[in-house]
């Protein structure tokens, strides 16, 4: 038997596995039924936390597709959480600092990649304004934080249609690694809101990666300045970035329940 968590950031919900003792296999058809809502535990992304030479802990995550992808904001940020004190975690995407606030976390997320071949694109172009759309969508920037994301600023973001648009934009030949895909709405001063077709997971209630990557495209395009609200349907994130420097991302984390399972019942 093995013990997990089921965590939460804004309602992007977790399982999060300790193997820094003990190791674990995660092959994909693992990970997705772990992940499976009917048949297994259910969440949006699996989370094995291990040990790591080069930091606290290391961090590895399982949409729930079973693929394993780089980044993930709003896992991070609960990271402090299951392991009961700030830690130096060791990702796919880099060293990330993660440090307990009131209610949540902040992490420091590194700086963000523009150029078009670390985002990655299939040949080159202007990564703040790309020449290229999809049906009555404006034109996107795209931003690597660690993974890739597009993002396009509409003016009414109620009049989407993100279970065509999503899918349609993620799996373009434009992105050799898939990509996730953000709609976003200035609503104010320095105040966006988000909706976020995840790559690997579809649509979900918050998407800190995504947050950080529409943070920066808009500060990019002078959208916005400073610190700036990012309202998600499952509540608020503070990004913090200035050009040149690096992604700061506050936001809270919730701890729901443990439990035990036979993993080899997956």
């Amino acid at each position: 038997m093995g013990r997990f968590s089921k965590m939460h950031g804004l309602g992007n919900d977790f399982v999060v596995i300790d193997a820094r003792e003990q190791g674990l296999d995660m092959p994909p058809a693992r990970a997705q039924a772990i992940a499976d809502r009917h048949a297994g535990i259910g969440c949006d992304q699996l989370i094995l936390i291990g040990a790591s030479d080069r930091a606290d802990v290391s961090m590895r995550i399982f949409n729930s597709d079973g693929s394993e992808v780089e980044a993930c904001g709003n896992a991070t940020r609960c990271v402090p959480l299951f392991v009961g004190r700030d830690v130096l975690i060791e990702t796919k995407a880099g060293l990330l600092d993660a440090r307990s606030v009131d209610g949540g976390s902040s992490v420091d997320m590194g700086e963000p990649r523009l150029e078009w071949n670390a985002i990655p694109l299939a040949y080159a172009m202007d990564t703040l304004t790309l020449p290229v759309s999809w049906e009555d969508l404006p034109a996107p920037a795209a931003v690597n934080v660690g993974n890739p994301h597009v993002i396009f600023f509409v003016d009414d973001l109620d009049g989407v249609n993100f279970g065509h648009l999503g899918p349609l934009i993620e799996t373009d030949a434009l992105f050799p690694e898939r990509v996730n895909v953000n709609f976003a709405q200035a609503v104010g001063d320095n105040h966006i809101r988000l909706i976020v077709w995840e790559r690997g997971a579809g649509l979900t209630r918050a998407c800190g990666t995504g947050a950080c990557a529409t943070a920066v495209a808009a500060v990019r395009r002078k959208l916005a300045s400073g610190a700036v609200r990012v309202t998600l349907p499952g509540g608020d994130l503070m990004i913090d970035w200035q050009p040149g420097g690096r992604i700061l991302m506050t936001g809270p984390a919730a701890h729901v329940f443990d439990g035990e399972a036979d993993w080899t019942r997956f």
